[in-house]
């Protein structure tokens, strides 16, 4: 499969200097954000690794049935690799799925500094048409420890029907409240897109000001993401250019059909709102994840992953949840799925090492994204030290073949004889 790279352009944006000083302003006081990043080598990895990186993602690819890819990886001790892979081109945008979740909960954070909210305020404070949910707080929904469920596996089948529709957040919100048991609120972590829908209402509600113009105002802005947004109105694709968002449905048989994906690439961002609706390019999203990591828009007093919890009680120790993000040995970031694209993105707040991958068909577990990222970091994680660079301790708490039979074992789509 043919790669368009777009080295130097992405290692521009993405690297810069080692100190990134930025404006912000909005909701919160003016002040400054620094994103400490070690200084990137501009260069290509050695040979036998990026071998190994292009490698892991055209399996990856067979495995999920993706006819494109776009990925980045940086790794500033030795260099860097940014590209698309098969029809895909490294500036095509796409949906950024659960990565739209920590950067609501920035959002939040910087309205606690300002003093709109705060995170212990309950949310039917702000929207009164969840009066049921005693005791749920703002603090608890960007955590995910409100107990509150999904309306994903509601209503996804119809949003896959009728792709163009606009949702209303409101009533997403109300399919996930359904059921809802108040003695879980706070007692554990619950993957939960109605909790960050939910966030989403209440700030907009409590800054009187849209939920995009607030994203744009408390990250977007600051963090100069200029091709990332959180589209409102009607569908339209991801940006311009974009990769193509494709799934595999059922055939007549009951077989996936990977021949034949079905295209969503126009998929209304509506369906995911403040929990997965944000669009962007691989260079704002590892950008945004590098920020995420070293807390740059968090503001002091807030201690963003000091309560750690797992995911769940058969995944390693060392994978957890707080803010909004997930932590993954020393990496920190997100990952999941929307209609179209499996996406995830890693950084590591000590050596700068960041991993940004989404492949365009959305029919396998969303998981295979987060597979992919960490197989790709184990691999530069050993990439050797450019000239005059000393390599820093990267270690994983796992491997790259590791993950790599992960992916294989989560295939949905013939894979290529070994």
């Amino acid at each position: 499969m043919p790669f368009r790279t777009g080295l130097r352009r992405a290692a521009t944006i993405v690297a810069g200097a080692a100190v990134v000083v930025l404006a912000i302003s909005g909701c919160s006081d003016s002040r400054t954000v620094t994103v400490d990043v070690p200084e990137q080598v501009e260069a290509a990895f050695p040979a036998e690794t990026q071998a190994s990186l292009e490698a892991a993602v055209t399996f990856a690819m067979a495995a999920t049935g993706s006819t494109g890819a776009v990925v980045g990886v940086w790794a500033p001790w030795s260099g860097s690799w940014v590209a698309g892979v098969g029809d895909a081109s490294a500036d095509d945008a796409f949906r950024v799925g659960n990565l739209t979740r920590p950067m609501t909960c920035d959002v939040l954070y910087q309205m606690v500094d300002a003093g709109t909210v705060s995170l212990d305020d309950e949310v039917r404070e702000y929207v009164p048409s969840v009066a049921g949910l005693a005791n749920v707080t703002l603090g608890m929904l960007c955590d995910g420890t409100s107990g509150l469920g999904s309306y994903g596996p509601v209503l996804g089948p119809e949003a896959v029907e009728l792709p163009t529709r606009v949702w209303n957040p409101n009533e997403l919100a109300a399919y996930g409240i359904v059921g809802y048991d108040p003695s879980t609120a706070g007692a554990a972590w619950r993957d939960s897109d109605t909790g960050y829908v939910l966030l989403g209402l209440a700030l907009q509600n409590a800054a009187k000001t849209p939920a995009p113009t607030l994203l744009q105002q408390d990250v977007f802005g600051p963090l100069e993401l200029e091709s990332t947004s959180l589209p409102v109105g009607a569908a339209a694709p991801a940006g311009d250019p974009v990769l193509t968002g494709l799934l595999s449905q059922p055939g007549a048989d009951g077989a996936l059909n990977c021949a034949e994906p079905r295209d969503m690439t126009d998929l209304s961002a509506s369906i995911g709102f403040t929990n997965s609706g944000a669009v962007s390019n691989i260079t704002d999203v590892a950008r945004y994840t590098q920020a995420l990591a070293a807390g740059s828009l968090v503001p002091s007093g807030i201690d963003r992953f000091g309560s750690p919890q797992p995911i769940a009680a058969d995944q390693p120790s060392w994978l957890t949840t707080d803010g909004g993000a997930v932590q993954a040995g020393s990496l920190i970031g997100q990952f999941g799925s929307i209609p179209g694209y499996i996406t995830a993105s890693f950084a590591d707040p000590a050596t700068g090492m960041t991993v940004s991958v989404v492949l365009n068909n959305s029919a396998a577990s969303d998981r295979v994204g987060a597979y992919l990222a960490w197989e790709l970091a184990a691999t530069v994680s050993k990439a050797p030290a450019a000239s005059g660079r000393t390599a820093p301790d990267a270690g994983l708490p796992w491997t790259a073949q590791q993950y790599h039979d992960a992916i294989a074992a989560s295939a949905v789509c013939p894979l290529p004889a070994s």
